[in-house]
């Protein structure tokens, strides 16, 4: 797709990124501001930015590839990414901002008392921030190599470079300015595009999602397939594709069958039947569990907490969080659907993450008006990119430079930032085939893993031990990142060991659960002295000021 409109967009936003960040670096001064913004953010302005941060490439691009593949099915990853706000504050939110604690490894240590606890969950922090930043190195790669047609490292290099560049310079302060700006800019770029589609649908005569016979080409294109792929015509045909391959479809030509992808109408609207042997239905709620929980776990987001004043503030931005999120989820959906209408081949390319940036061209042609929203979406999605980016670094260079580097200065923050943006780099240029939001889910299984029972039991069981908590981490997020490990790098599997490691969250946290509970009465004695003083000091109410 050429359109001239698409780089000045994303070279404006990107611009804009790195000016607000030099004008919040005027106000990061000491360690506090560069960690956690000197704890002076208000809720209103917090929220925005966790929203800015937390809607990421597998937001912005991957549901609504998702939807556009999948159907009805994947509808439990914008309502699983949005609900586990809901639990965050029920039982996390304001206990942990009264904790007083900058990062993840800091609570742990406070709360249990243990140095090598807290070396255990830097560990985890590290590896989760990695994990969750990959996908969007590789989103940004896929976006600028969509719209512009340049090489997939151009656009991984770019927003690792300018994310870098502004938490190293500005910290936590500079950043949260940043991510308020994006959230509303993401929330423009798929709000605006979405009106005038559903005006298109509306014009178009209201062409049906899901036609009897299936979708169908609307004009004629050639499609160059991304990956191998075999293909089942409506005649019955079987073909076999190669990467690269050009396949040429005539309007009205019905869209082929490809292998995991579901085309058939009722199938697609429908959920799935879970089958004779429940496979379907355990996925499906591992996945409702994964991200349901994960949210607690995730440590950008819980890194946020620590900005708010006091525990009320922490509870408010949660409330907030949750308006803006539910919001902002509305909007993929509709572009999975309408992508069924107008960008039928992108379900043979498997290039169903390009869903967002490609429909309003094709839903508008390649006039004015279908320029200038494919440049906004672009724009938008670049802003996905390195906002939840920024947010990722910010925390994982916290406890770099905290518990690995052990300099607790500005100067060492600014090192750490860079260790942590090198990693992520260098895998996103080698892993650009992975699917965005399997790779974000699976990440949200590690965190529902491994920090989701230790904050929950952390914060409301007073037997918790230091044993009983390392256990749990380890158990429990240990299976998890075999699991994506084994996604990633392992061989194909099938039948129940297929579902057990793609969507591991169902049996993974009660494991987790379990070990924690059970290793922790096991070693009731490490149960920490001033258990109730600390208890206190997360429940009390903040007019108390313990």
């Amino acid at each position: 797709m050429e359109n001239g409109l698409v780089i000045p967009a994303i070279v404006a936003v990107t611009l804009l990124t790195v000016g607000i960040g030099f004008w919040g670096l005027r106000l990061a001064r000491t360690t506090s501001d560069f960690l956690v913004a000197s704890r002076a953010v208000s809720p209103t302005w917090n929220a925005a930015a966790i929203g800015g941060e937390y809607l990421s490439a597998a937001s912005f691009l991957g549901v609504a590839g998702l939807i556009l593949k999948y159907g009805v099915d994947v509808l439990w990853y914008p309502v699983g990414f949005a609900a586990g706000y809901l639990a965050l504050l029920l039982f996390v939110a304001a206990p942990l901002r009264r904790s007083g604690a900058f990062t993840l490894p800091d609570f742990c240590e406070l709360r249990l008392g243990s140095r090598r606890l807290r070396i255990l969950a830097t560990a985890f922090v590290i590896f989760i921030g990695w994990l969750y930043l990959v996908p969007q190195l590789q989103g940004a790669g896929l976006t600028l190599a969509t719209v512009t047609g340049s090489a997939y490292p151009v656009g991984a290099v770019l927003v690792a470079v300018v994310v870098t560049a502004n938490v190293a310079l500005g910290g936590m302060r500079a950043i949260t300015f940043v991510q308020a700006f994006q959230y509303w800019l993401k929330l423009t770029a798929l709000a605006v595009p979405a009106i005038f589609l559903a005006l298109q649908w509306q014009a178009d005569a209201r062409p049906a999602v899901t036609p009897p016979d299936g979708p169908t080409f609307r004009t004629a294109i050639s499609v160059v397939v991304e990956h191998p792929a075999t293909l089942t015509f409506p005649d019955g045909e079987v073909r076999g594709v190669r990467a690269g391959e050009t396949v040429v479809f005539q309007a009205g030509d019905p869209v082929p069958e490809v292998a995991g992808v579901t085309i058939d109408a009722a199938d697609w609207l429908l959920p799935s039947t879970a089958g004779a042997d429940d496979r379907g239905l355990f996925a499906t709620y591992s996945l409702i569990l994964a991200t349901f929980l994960g949210t607690m776990g995730l440590p950008h987001v819980l890194v946020r907490f620590y900005t708010n004043p006091d525990g009320a503030a922490a509870r408010r931005t949660t409330l907030v969080v949750l308006a803006l999120v539910g919001v902002f989820y509305l909007l993929p959906t509709i572009y999975g659907v309408l992508g069924r209408i107008y960008t039928p081949q992108l379900l043979v390319t498997g290039q169903t993450d390009a869903v967002v940036v490609l429909l309003p061209e094709a839903a508008l042609g390649h006039g004015t008006t279908g320029r200038l929203l494919a440049a906004l979406v672009a724009a938008g999605a670049f802003a996905a990119f390195l906002s939840t980016s920024s947010g990722l670094l910010t925390s994982v260079a916290g406890v770099i430079s905290t518990d690995v580097l052990g300099r607790g200065s500005v100067r060492g923050f600014r090192l750490a930032t860079v260790i942590a943006g090198v990693v992520p780099a260098i895998l996103a240029l080698n892993v650009s085939g992975l699917d965005v939001s399997q790779v974000v889910g699976l990440a949200f299984a590690v965190a529902a893993s491994s920090f989701c029972p230790l904050l929950v039991l952390g914060i409301w069981w007073r037997g918790l031990t230091d044993l009983g908590a390392a256990a749990g981490v380890l158990v429990g997020g240990g299976a998890a990142i075999a699991a994506v490990l084994v996604t990633v790098v392992g061989p194909p599997l099938h039948g129940w060991p297929a579902t057990l490691v793609a969507q591991p969250a169902a049996w993974t946290v009660p494991l987790a659960f379990a070990v924690t509970v059970l290793v922790s009465a096991a070693s009731r004695r490490r149960v920490p002295a001033d258990v109730g003083a600390t208890m206190l000091r997360l429940h009390a109410p903040d007019t108390l000021r313990l």
